[in-house]
């Protein structure tokens, strides 16, 4: 590996400038992107392993990251357990049949990735392959509740209210299905680590719905449950749960190397928290981007000065970035953390 940046700072090793990479930076803001995308649909893209190793690494090449993530989606696990997934043009993800009886969950398989999953594996082994040791690789799955909240509403939604309801009034056909989810997910990315991955990210993209009492109860322990059963060897696993800020503490109790935030907190009180024990990752507004150059460097500064020169900061969004972000100004986000974190450590 030429540039171990990423994983010496998952692993809150001294680095000589903070790493940087973006959720969701394979994606629509790139020309390059939008061109792969002209000539197929999204989930084709995701299952054809030349094309997801193609857009995967993009980003890499053109904007400069410090890690690539595997494109793909967090909703491929549904559809591998039995589950029809349409993805809909500017509507987004959609199950024709969601989940809504005992028998809908037990009609459910978990299943072996290797096999129903097996574009994603050929995916990660094919961009491991061309990246020749550039930057590490990530791989990514979807959070048990955040998961079972999209299966039983059948898409996206603000709140999520048949999740919900399934989760109090039917507490013993949720439990069941984010038991199968978790094991999913658990299965699904030590199989990623065998395939190439270098490390792991589980997105609980919908933790802050919950109420605290409802958050432990139905996200964070099933985390626990992932984490601590899972096979890592060596390898870092972030756990990034948007909104649920109220749990920082106890996320970084449950076993995983480093903690993602959003860019609703203040990163430097995170770190005086809970960063003695866990790296984080994080957090710039995503909005920023929309900014100037000039506007987005010093925000890049404050985000790091916030946190200081101690080891262990990914630095990311606080989110994914949105489709509208000039290349230029993605460019230049990523420039400015390489540039300011350097300056930074060197006492500049």
């Amino acid at each position: 590996m030429m540039n171990t940046l990423f994983l010496d700072a998952c692993l809150r090793k001294p680095v000589e400038r903070t790493p940087v990479w973006m959720m969701r930076q394979a994606g629509r803001y790139l020309p390059e992107y939008r061109a792969v995308r002209a000539g197929t649909d999204f989930l084709t893209l995701c299952k054809t392993p030349e094309l997801a190793a193609e857009v995967t690494i993009q980003p890499v090449d053109i904007i400069g990251v410090d890690a690539a993530i595997i494109f793909s989606d967090i909703l491929v696990i549904p559809e591998a357990m039995g589950m029809e997934l349409v993805m809909e043009e500017s509507k987004g993800p959609r199950f024709p049949r969601p989940l809504r009886t005992r028998n809908d969950v037990e009609s459910l398989k978990v299943q072996d990735p290797e096999k129903s999953l097996r574009y994603v594996m050929d995916a990660l082994k094919q961009t491991k392959q061309a990246l020749n040791g550039r930057v590490p690789l990530i791989g990514f799955s979807g959070s048990p509740w955040t998961l079972a909240a999209y299966m039983v509403d059948g898409g996206g939604s603000k709140d999520f209210p048949q999740a919900k309801r399934m989760m109090l009034d039917d507490p013993a056909t949720f439990t069941s299905l984010l038991e199968k989810l978790a094991e999913s997910v658990r299965y699904y990315l030590e199989a990623q680590l065998a395939a190439g991955a270098d490390a792991v990210q589980i997105f609980d993209s919908w933790g802050g719905l919950l109420a605290p009492d409802h958050y432990r109860k139905w996200s964070l322990e099933w985390l626990h449950h992932i984490v601590s059963r899972m096979d890592k060897n060596g390898s870092p696993v972030i756990l990034f749960s948007k909104g649920a800020n109220h749990a920082l503490k106890e996320l970084s109790e449950i076993g995983a190397e480093v903690v993602g935030l959003d860019w609703t907190v203040d990163i430097g009180t995170v770190r005086e928290e809970i960063g003695g024990t866990v790296a984080l990752q994080g957090n710039l507004d995503p909005s920023v981007l929309y900014a100037s150059p000039e506007r987005i460097r010093e925000e890049v500064r404050s985000v790091l000065r916030k946190f200081g020169q101690e080891p262990g900061h990914v630095f990311n969004l606080g989110h994914g970035i949105t489709p509208g972000v000039p290349v230029a100004h993605a460019r230049a986000f990523v420039d400015s953390v390489k540039e300011e974190s350097a300056r930074i450590r060197s006492g500049r």
